[in-house]
């Protein structure tokens, strides 16, 4: 079994509902073993992330998936702290040559979520990664790939107290989460 960490931030929830979209599509890959880590607030002590343990299994992790919705064009400012604090993994490259993808999720079909993207790649290949993108064409009748993102995951979360996500782009998760868990067993 290889393990494959999806670390997120969820601020309304909707980016909880796409990581476990994305979790469910890794866990249909045999020899994945998932394991899904919500970012705590509470881990964030004056502007910096706190939880060595949760550092420490990510660097146990074969692969590593990052979530956080976009706010203002980027991450959150809860996800930017952990990434912070995993200066002491790059340093030692604890993650080189693990499997890297990334996914967000914003109130609007853009959001500018590429942004948000592009940061999450960034700090991958930052720490060696070999990053993964969803390997989807876009807007396909189905709803597929309806964001049209080649990078990472996207998703749209409905505009009411509901916190939904999109039925595709739950789909779309499921998709990209399956396509990373076969990068990282050796199905591809």
């Amino acid at each position: 079994m290889k393990r494959i960490s999806i670390i997120y931030f969820t601020g309304s929830g909707s980016t909880a509902k796409f990581a476990e979209a994305v979790a469910r599509g890794a866990a249909s890959v045999s020899g994945a073993d998932v394991k899904l880590v919500a970012i705590d607030s509470a881990d964030i002590v004056n502007g910096r992330y706190t939880n060595n343990q949760v550092i420490d299994d990510l660097d146990e992790s074969s692969a590593i998936i990052f979530g956080t919705p976009t706010y203002m064009g980027g991450c959150a400012a809860q996800f930017k702290a952990f990434a912070d604090a995993t200066v002491a993994s790059w340093y030692q490259q604890k993650w080189r040559n693990k499997i890297a993808a990334g996914f967000t999720v914003s109130g609007t079909p853009s959001g500018d979520k590429l942004s948000t993207l592009q940061y999450l790649q960034t700090l991958a290949m930052q720490h060696g990664m070999i990053w993964i993108g969803s390997g989807e064409l876009p807007m396909q009748p189905n709803g597929i790939n309806r964001l049209g993102t080649w990078l990472g995951g996207m998703a749209q979360s409905v505009h009411d107290d509901t916190n939904l996500i999109h039925a595709e782009d739950l789909r779309s998760g499921e998709l990209f989460g399956e396509r990373v868990a076969a990068f990282t067993i050796g199905n591809n």
